[in-house]
Parts: structure tokens; C-alpha cells; sequence
């Protein structure tokens, strides 16, 4: 004869908890990152004085990355290596790209990012842990070989950056040699987020994130938005 089991009632009750908790937990997360973007969207496109805004800018990154780490199941270390190593990874790259050229093409960072360090924002390795693990995460839902995923969320780190770079331009983030973006920036910024991506792919830890996919598209629609009003 077959064998059933059944939950208990109070496990069941516990699981139901939990699930309602983090629900809750991710209303208010992405109530808070809805009202910093839609905030700073409209101080940027509408204010009198954007500089204002552009003072919180760090701090939204900040933010943003504090809130999305914490929905990450088993925050093991592991998980705080990969994020160690892309932030570390991700200002080097950087540095290389403003002294040599050779990677993204001719540009220096602006004052809006905050403070620098070897002519390179501090807080840009945020943003690389930002950009690479929620498109990575973004990437987990696609059911193809690991290799196919990661050029998948190297995709859509480009395409974002596509978006970041008339806005990133217009509000001093950075600049350009001759005020114009070069192709090879998009060239360079998906081999290096290929290869963010491969290694996302190796390092083991859990790949679920239930606030990702909503940080990668209110960034895209910020940057979209206010590039449209440029």
C-alpha cells in the first residue's frame, strides 16, 4: 500500500508565516526603491536645481544594494567572496579603462559619484555588484546551458548601459574624449561582463533573489525615462 504523508498543521502554518513575511518585506523594499528613483527622476528631469538630487546619487546606490543583498537566500561566504570580488574587480576595471583607453575608449569620471580614488568613484564597485548579480539573477529564469546564461545577463548589463550612458553623460557622471560615446565602450563592457558573468556561473551559492528582477527594471526605466528627456 502507498504511503501518504501530511504536513502538520503547525508546520504548515509556520511555512505560510514565513512566506507572508517575506512578501511583506518586498512591498516595503520595493516601495522605498520606487520612491528614491521616481524622487530622483523627477528632481533630475524637472527641478530648477538637479545638483541637488545628483548629491544622493551615491547614496541611492547604496541603498539599492543594501535592500537587494538582503533578499538573497544563504548569504554564505561564498556569496560574500562573489560580492568582494566584482566590487574589487569592478573599480580595477575601471581604473585600467581611464588610464589606458584601451578597454572602454577615452573618458574620466565627473564629481556627481562622489569621492575618488585613482581618478575612479569608490562607489563604482557597487554598482558593478548591482548591475552583475541582478541581470545574473535575471539570467537563472532562462532554461539554456550556463554559458548561454551568461551571455544572456551580459546582454542585458549592455543593454542597461546603453540607457546609463546619455543620462551618465548629460549629468556629469562621466565624459567622453570629443563628447562622443564609442562603440568600443559597449565592445568592452561585454567582455567584462562575460566574464562577471561566467564567474556568477561557478561560484556556488543560492541564485535566488526575489527583489532582482525589480531593481534591474527600475534602473532600466529610470535611465530610460530621463534619457527620453534629454
Amino acid at each position: 500500500m502507498p504511503e501518504f504523508t501530511q504536513q502538520h498543521p503547525a508546520a504548515v502554518a509556520v511555512a505560510e508565516a514565513r512566506t507572508e513575511q517575506l512578501q511583506r518585506r518586498l512591498r516595503w523594499a520595493q516601495g522605498v526603491l520606487l520612491l528614491f528613483h521616481v524622487t530622483g527622476f523627477a528632481g533630475l528631469a524637472f527641478s530648477e536645481s538637479p545638483e541637488f538630487f545628483l548629491r544622493f546619487m551615491p547614496l541611492t546606490l547604496l541603498l539599492t544594494v543594501g535592500l537587494l543583498l538582503s533578499f538573497q537566500a544563504r548569504r554564505t561566504p561564498a556569496f560574500w567572496g562573489f560580492c568582494a570580488v566584482i566590487a574589487v574587480a569592478g573599480f580595477f576595471v575601471e581604473v585600467v579603462g581611464i588610464r589606458t583607453g584601451l578597454l572602454f575608449g577615452n573618458y574620466e569620471y565627473g564629481a556627481s559619484l562622489g569621492f575618488k580614488w585613482l581618478d575612479v568613484p569608490l562607489i563604482i564597485g557597487i554598482n558593478w555588484i548591482i548591475v552583475t548579480y541582478s541581470a545574473g539573477i535575471l539570467a537563472t529564469y532562462l532554461p539554456v546551458p550556463g554559458f548561454v546564461r551568461a551571455v544572456a545577463a551580459a546582454l542585458l548589463m549592455v543593454g542597461l548601459d546603453v540607457c546609463i550612458e546619455p543620462v551618465a553623460v548629460h549629468y556629469d557622471f562621466w565624459s567622453w574624449q570629443y563628447d562622443v560615446i564609442p562603440l568600443l565602450n559597449f565592445k568592452g563592457w561585454f567582455v567584462v561582463s562575460l566574464i562577471f558573468q561566467v564567474y556568477f556561473n561557478r561560484v556556488e551559492f543560492s541564485k535566488r533573489n526575489a527583489l532582482a528582477p525589480f531593481v534591474y527594471l527600475v534602473q532600466l526605466l529610470f535611465f530610460f525615462s530621463l534619457g527620453m528627456l534629454l
